[in-house]
């Protein structure tokens, strides 16, 4: 039996990528907060087909990493009740490894993921590096100053597009900023998860 721990909020629909495959033996709690709490129809479809146990969690926020916070204290109240033999945390948010880690070394599985299929982080940021790889030489790019790896850092350092796009005004100053908005149009399609417009 597993438990998935959906942080909703950083992974939106993408997170529940799987869900409808999930057998009767395993449960879910979806994190979401008035930040993020919708979904579409075709993510509720696949939630209904789903055979495990769903359980929505609205929590509070107001404070910097609240459901951050909520997750982890339920994932102890989980694993100090028995209720599953494996854990995972779906999120792209890093800062869960700690907690891999500190149940690791009590021998209880807790695996960060990027969805309930299963991929991992490395294989998302591989993913996202393939893609703008090929987004960048389509579109662009001929200029040896910009690099995938550097770009590949700003989408992923950054959570909203407007901060995406300042990051690459610094990093690629021209006149007019012709080139860092040459580089956000490109890369745009793939920042649909980041806030804002």
């Amino acid at each position: 039996m597993s438990y998935y721990l959906v942080d909703f909020e950083n992974v939106k629909k993408d997170g529940l990528d799987g869900i409808h495959m999930l057998g009767s033996d395993d449960q879910v709690c979806i994190f979401y907060s008035k930040n993020a709490d919708s979904i579409t129809f075709d993510q509720h479809r696949r939630i209904m087909e789903s055979q495990a146990s769903i359980m929505l969690c609205k929590v509070d926020v107001g404070s910097k990493n609240a459901l951050d916070f909520q997750l982890a204290t339920q994932l102890g109240f989980l694993i100090a009740n028995k209720a599953a033999t494996s854990y995972y945390i779906v999120s792209r948010d890093k800062g869960f490894e700690i907690l891999s880690s500190y149940w690791k070394n009590r021998e209880v599985s807790v695996t960060l993921i990027a969805d309930i299929t299963g991929r991992s982080q490395d294989y998302e940021t591989q993913e996202l590096r393939e893609k703008l790889e090929d987004i960048l030489k389509e579109s662009l790019i001929d200029d040896d100053s910009v690099t995938v790896d550097e770009v590949l850092k700003i989408v992923q350092q950054y959570k909203t597009k407007q901060g995406i796009m300042n990051a690459l005004m610094k990093k690629y100053p021209s006149a007019d900023n012709k080139k860092s908005s040459k580089i956000y149009k490109a890369i745009k399609p793939l920042l649909s998860d980041k806030k804002g417009s």
